[in-house]
Formats: C-alpha cells, structure tokens, sequence
C-alpha cells in the first residue's frame, strides 16, 4: 500500500512539473514573439487600453 501512495505522490509531482513547464515555455514563446514583432515594425512598446479610464498606456510586461 505504501508503494501506490508513494508512486501516486511521484506521478502527481510530475504531471503538476510539467503542466508549469509548459505554461512556462507558453509564455516564453508569446513574449519572443512579440519582442521580434516589435522589433520589425521598430515600435518602442504595445499600447493597451486602460478599460476604466479609457486611456491607453504601454503594456506591462506582466500582462
């Protein structure tokens, strides 16, 4: 019995591991190519607009 809990826990350790690795290389992956995007139309930043002031602003990098 201690091996099934013990082999559950490793399998659920891993699945969680590689579900954050691909929501990593997720994100990685969209910020390049905006980076490169930016790059090619020469563009200092992505504006965004502020839903509740109606203002656009230069886009985080955290959004």
């Amino acid at each position: 019995m201690a091996q099934m809990i013990f082999l559950l826990l490793v399998v659920a350790v891993a699945w969680f591991g590689y579900r954050k690795f691909v929501a990593d290389a997720q994100r990685l992956s969209k910020k390049r190519r905006d980076v490169e995007k930016e790059q090619q139309t020469g563009a200092m930043g992505t504006l965004v607009k502020d839903p509740k002031t109606g203002e656009y602003r230069v886009r985080r990098e955290d959004e």
